[in-house]
């Protein structure tokens, strides 16, 4: 290997690290919101999102919102979940990532099945959901639109699979208790 070449392959090994960094920076970041459905790699998004609200306009069910600007320049103006307040309803034609022209949300193949979207992680907290306490309850049985994602045991206290669950917050709406028995957190996003 000459010289040339040794220069040449410490640079692109160099650019490729900043660019993991770079990628790990903006996923870290990003672990504080929960991006739209079907949302490329956080870098990726916030290079590429043009903030245009379409997608939070074209959500029937308000569930997206624009980040505020205290979260810093870089994320201020682009569309999260309000996940915390109110469920996804997994809209046939997802008309969220349809009304994206930049393609930071990718419109996904109609043979797909909802259960493939992952928007976050829900576990049930047992120091606060009622059939854990002793009284039955179950305002979240009906709420999960994916089959097998919530289940119970015994017939009577609810458990989400998570390999099942794509995070969609419905349960979480439907839960009767303050604080909400259904914990709610972020999922690195996946280039897709």
């Amino acid at each position: 290997m000459d010289r040339r070449d040794f220069f040449r392959r410490g640079g692109k090994k160099a650019a490729q690290i900043a660019g993991q960094l770079s990628h790990a920076a903006a996923a870290t970041r990003a672990d504080r919101w929960i991006r739209p459905p079907f949302a490329v790699a956080e870098l990726d998004f916030l290079v590429g999102c043009t903030r245009c609200d379409a997608c939070i306009k074209a959500c029937p069910h308000d569930v997206l919102f624009s980040l505020p600007e205290k979260l810093g320049r870089h994320a201020a103006g682009t569309p999260a979940m309000d996940l915390p307040t109110r469920g996804c309803h997994m809209c046939d034609g997802w008309p969220c990532a349809a009304a994206c022209e930049p393609g930071v949300l990718k419109v996904p193949d109609p043979e797909d099945p909802p259960a493939t979207v992952k928007f976050a992680t829900l576990r049930i907290d047992e120091h606060t959901c009622l059939p854990y306490l002793g009284p039955e309850c179950g305002a979240c049985a009906s709420a999960c639109p994916v089959p097998g994602a919530l289940t119970w045991t015994d017939g009577v206290r609810p458990v989400i699979d998570r390999d099942k669950c794509t995070g969609c917050a419905l349960c979480r709406e439907a839960c009767i208790v303050e604080p909400k028995a259904i914990r709610i957190s972020a999922v690195a996003s996946e280039a897709g």
